[in-house]
């Protein structure tokens, strides 16, 4: 019900004359992206209910955000090449068993992808900007540079230096940047203050990429690392650090994943407020002071989706190849489930192996969609957690990065080759058209009112239904 309530308060709002809608943080305001506005576009191309584009310079795959007339997005620039982008993983690929033929040991065959796929920090000289476009032209504003100089750590070429999202309170813009610092800045592109973070080594030097997020006057952002892993609060006012919480997660294997890429949730129920993480094969959830709740065990390494709410639970996907998890409010300590069971007094169900590597997914009209990184999307009924379909949406769907977003009883899948797949949605699978943009895309849209904002890597696209004139 609460759900429901809170969709229907978001079509009042951006319905109300004179307010713009406004859509602060990654995933949106509720961290679910689905809109209840009825004028939302069902179908575009590059030509076709496009209201404006603007180019962007450089490369991010933060998402955008906006806040009354404004949208603010964040990129970087490189001084000379930077190493090009790629869609999917090919890490089993022919190019792997040629190394392994070759003779060389596993730790060989990875350092030779890395030297392929790995961008270094003395290998590029880098500009962060924010930037400030209009929300009805596309215009630029203003950009503001945040920093310049090498990167704090190193990225894969299927990541960017700029993948963390940005988050507003309406007032001011706030930038985390992992490893590298948070930034305010008012609506003008005044800034308003700047707190550096330490450079901590990520797995692999795969980049990062959690954005952070807010409540009241607390930034919380997760710091998960190959040295030492932790969450923390700033002062949103002033940047200074309110707590830390160091987080422990088993051995300290150098060669484990330890490093997480999801960003944390801010969980409101009946009981308390909350701020849920997704960490290497656990769940973790604290209070506003970072005292640590309760934790559940995910079964997967790599942390990338991120949690979020439905009908009054919380939705966890563990990650690739961990588990689909539904709970209920109020738990405590080690939540974990053992014996084979797939539910307790506060999992209210699971389902083994449905999580998935990168996209995190949508929950809408009774269902929750989870989609994997290779095109296969499932529903699950929120409730009861029975599967209704599991089907690929198409032969050549291509890898998919963004998360899936739903309106007007349609789901909608952006692939990394910039094509969005529509389905109905319901218990059935129901493919009902492809809107191509033709470029790579891997940040998740925003829903700003009856527009649809849309990123691939050198454009940033307002879509929306086209009105006769």
């Amino acid at each position: 019900m609460g759900d429901r309530f809170g969709a229907a308060l978001l079509l009042i709002a951006s319905l109300l004359p004179g307010r713009e809608p406004e859509w602060p943080a990654f995933r949106g305001p509720n961290s679910n992206p689905v809109s209840a506005n009825p004028r939302l576009p069902d179908a575009w191309s590059k030509t076709a209910n496009i209201a404006w584009s603007t180019e962007i310079p450089g490369r991010g795959w933060s998402s955008p955000v906006s806040v009354g007339s404004k949208v603010f997005l964040t990129t970087v620039t490189t001084d000379g090449k930077s190493k090009p982008p790629q869609t999917g993983f090919d890490y089993s690929n022919e190019y792997m068993a040629e190394l392994k033929k070759q003779g060389l040991s596993d730790k060989q065959v990875m350092e030779r992808v890395a030297e392929r796929d790995m961008e270094l920090p003395a290998e590029v000289t880098v500009h962060y900007f924010l930037y400030c476009l209009d929300l009805k032209t596309g215009a630029v504003n203003w950009k503001r540079e945040l920093h310049a100089g090498h990167p704090p750590g190193g990225r894969h070429r299927k990541n960017s230096f700029a993948s963390e999202t940005p988050v507003t309170d309406g007032k001011f813009i706030y930038v985390y940047v992992g490893n590298l610092g948070l930034y305010a800045y008012k609506l003008n592109g005044e800034r308003a203050w700047s707190t550096p973070l330490e450079a901590l080594p990520v797995y692999l030097n795969f980049g990062t990429g959690g954005s952070a997020a807010l409540h009241g006057n607390q930034l919380f952002i997760v710091n998960d690392n190959q040295k030492q892993q932790f969450i923390a609060a700033f002062d949103k006012r002033t940047g200074k650090q309110l707590w830390r919480t160091y987080r422990d997660f088993g051995p300290k294997n150098p060669d484990m994943v330890r490093s997480s890429w999801a960003t944390p949730f801010v969980w409101i129920h009946q009981l308390r407020t909350e701020v849920v993480t997704l960490g290497p094969g656990t769940a973790v959830s604290y209070d506003l002071e970072g005292k640590e709740l309760w934790r559940l065990s995910v079964n997967s390494g790599m942390a990338i989706p991120t949690p979020f709410a439905y009908e009054g639970r919380l939705i966890v996907n563990g990650g690739a190849g961990g588990i689909l998890a539904v709970i209920r409010p109020g738990a405590a300590g080690d939540i974990s489930l053992g014996g084979g069971a797939n539910s307790s007094e506060y999992v209210a169900w699971s389902e083994a192996r449905a999580g998935t590597y990168l996209p995190t997914p949508v929950a809408y009209a009774g269902g929750i969609y989870v989609l994997t990184e290779r095109g296969i999307l499932s529903r699950f009924d929120s409730r009861s957690g029975k599967l209704s379909y599991k089907s690929r949406l198409d032969v050549d769907a291509g890898f998919f990065t963004a998360s899936p977003w739903a309106y007007n009883g349609k789901v909608f899948c952006l692939s990394e080759e910039g094509k969005t797949f529509v389905v109905e949605a319901g218990e059935t699978f129901k493919l009902l058209g492809t809107n191509p943009l033709d470029e790579m895309a891997q940040a998740t849209p925003a829903i700003v009112g009856d527009r649809l904002l849309l990123r691939t890597e050198s454009k940033l696209y307002s879509i929306g239904r086209s009105r006769p004139r």
